[in-house]
């Protein structure tokens, strides 16, 4: 089951997602301009995906998210992460 760990480093702020198992899902959501977000792939793999596009992603990679695009994960293997940081 996904498990989610907000987190505030001085004027960083964001969410971590664990993802024990392959095929946990973080369901489709959007953000508005106030909390829209940086992704980092901390370990492992997922699929990314929204309306009309899917990749898949790693540790290392990183998405640019901008207001109002809709996406989800979905793990590819056990023991994934990703760390969302708030860009505003």
């Amino acid at each position: 089951m996904l498990q989610v760990k907000p987190f505030i480093l001085g004027n960083l702020t964001g969410t971590v997602y664990d993802f024990p198992q392959n095929g946990d899902v973080l369901p489709m959501h959007q953000h508005s301009e106030a909390d829209v977000h940086i992704t980092v792939v901390a370990r492992g793999s997922l699929k990314a995906h929204g309306n009309g596009w899917a990749r898949e992603v790693k540790a290392g990679d990183v998405i640019d998210w901008q207001p109002h695009d809709p996406h989800e994960f979905v793990a590819l293997e056990d023991n994934s992460r990703i760390v969302n940081i708030i860009k505003g």
